[in-house]
């Protein structure tokens, strides 16, 4: 993990940790939302990329991401000089769709309720011989995102003086979180994820992979609709002892509001989450940092939330 910190010296952003207070108690905020392309996955995605040897770029590289994975793969092909193909959701927000584009990548969209973006993707990487980059089934990008765990014990210290005794985490299929605990493994670590969506959070308290159930209800955060975790994400979380809890949409637009109106930054739903569970007293406060994982939110949908 060190190595990918390296990689990632002058490309992506040391976030800031934030200090605030939650009903009167300090916690802590690391703000990934300021990445570059406005989430955490810059840094898994230019580790997984940069790692490609010289020789094995030409054919490129093929994702799979209903928008921040989608925007880091094609930040780092660009910079790389590799072509990115990225299978996104036909319901992706137009501001991921519109930054993953700006960065020059292809985009095949699919329906995620009657199509496998894995099997999709899977196919097209074989026919033109590129890449697969999975969004969190990877051990580059586990250990790419796991330099924000680095990050965090490194300025929690510098400004506390104190080991973080605890981190939540924002939870799709989990890349960031299990990646968070190798960074961090002396802090706690919870997943938080959006109420019929917490299929880790529910994997973790029985011990076993569970997928989301049949027909869950609808959600704003487009980032954390995993149906499945991976066995690699799980089994880290799992050993590290995490515990999962899961929030209301109006949880969620609670956070948004509070991360606007008190810390001036913007979160997507899906990057709130974390916040949303401190804020609705899911979470412990004192010797906490809590992620903001990502800003990537069309205008429209963020003043219907936040307002």
């Amino acid at each position: 993990m060190r190595a990918a910190a390296h990689a990632l010296t002058g490309i992506g952003v040391l976030t800031p940790l934030i200090s605030t207070e939650i009903r009167g108690e300090p916690v802590h905020i690391k703000a990934e939302c300021l990445q570059r392309t406005g989430s955490f996955k810059l840094r898994g995605a230019w580790w997984r990329l940069s790692s490609i040897p010289a020789e094995g770029r030409a054919a490129g590289v093929v994702a799979f991401s209903s928008g921040n994975h989608a925007q880091g793969v094609a930040w780092a092909a660009q910079r790389l000089g590799m072509p990115a193909l990225i299978v996104m959701p036909a319901d992706a927000p137009a501001a991921k769709v519109a930054g993953t584009q700006a960065a020059g990548a292809e985009i095949l969209f699919y329906d995620r309720l009657t199509e496998s973006r894995e099997a999709i993707a899977a196919r097209v990487a074989q026919e033109r011989g590129a890449v697969l980059v999975p969004s969190f089934d990877d051990p580059w990008i586990v250990e790419g995102q796991g330099t924000a765990g680095l990050e965090i014990a490194a300025q929690y210290r510098a400004q506390t003086g104190r080991d973080v005794e605890r981190i939540a985490v924002c939870c799709g299929g989990g890349g960031l979180s299990s990646g968070i605990a190798l960074g961090a493994p002396d802090a706690d670590i919870i997943v938080a994820e959006p109420e019929g969506w917490d299929d880790m959070g529910e994997s973790l308290r029985r011990g076993e992979i569970v997928p989301v159930q049949p027909d869950p209800p609808a959600t704003s955060c487009d980032a954390l609709q995993t149906l499945r975790v991976a066995p690699l994400t799980f089994d880290i979380l799992k050993g590290r002892g995490a515990t999962g809890v899961a929030v209301s949409e109006a949880e969620v637009a609670e956070a948004m509001r509070f991360a606007f109106e008190r810390l001036k930054i913007v979160a997507e739903p899906g990057g709130a989450v974390a916040l949303a569970a401190a804020l609705a007293g899911k979470v412990s406060l004192a010797g906490t940092v809590l992620l903001v994982s990502g800003g990537n939110v069309d205008p429209a949908t963020f003043r219907r939330l936040a307002s």
